[in-house]
């Protein structure tokens, strides 16, 4: 089986976990932590989706967004309703970095940036819409 789990890296992993919890309703499966409590590496799960996150470690290369100036991922996540998690997000406070709208694809979606430097995109399917129809609707935009 093949498995693809986002693995966020931060400076504080037991804020974040606690900002992910306030915002997407995050689950901690389980959390390792040095004597310092400093934590090596967590999971938990986002409507059931396993995420994995750790402290940054910079002696080994590893560095998160914050320490790096941004991050050129985004996480996508596909919920109910999509105007409920947002506002939840930004009262936890994440930072509005597009507002929700229907889109052409098909979501309504917006996104925001956590306050550790990573980028959510929040959506929800409001249409099917095949591939042709997408590449059409996309087209359409720049003409």
């Amino acid at each position: 089986m093949n498995v693809i789990t986002p693995y966020l890296r931060v400076k504080d992993a037991g804020e974040a976990i606690a900002f992910y919890q306030k915002a997407f309703g995050a689950v901690e499966l389980y959390r390792l932590t040095d004597p310092n409590g400093v934590t090596g590496h967590a999971e938990f799960t986002i409507g059931g989706a396993l995420v994995q996150i750790s402290n940054e470690f910079p002696e080994y290369g590893i560095k998160g967004p914050q320490t790096l100036g941004g991050t050129s991922v985004g996480i996508h996540l596909r919920v109910e309703n999509a105007d409920q998690v947002f506002e939840q997000a930004v009262a936890a406070g994440a930072a509005v970095a597009s507002p929700l709208a229907d889109q052409f694809f098909g979501e309504r979606s917006g996104s925001v940036t956590d306050p550790f430097g990573h980028y959510w995109m929040i959506t929800t399917k409001t249409e099917e819409v095949t591939p042709d129809e997408m590449q059409r609707r996309y087209t359409a935009m720049y003409e």
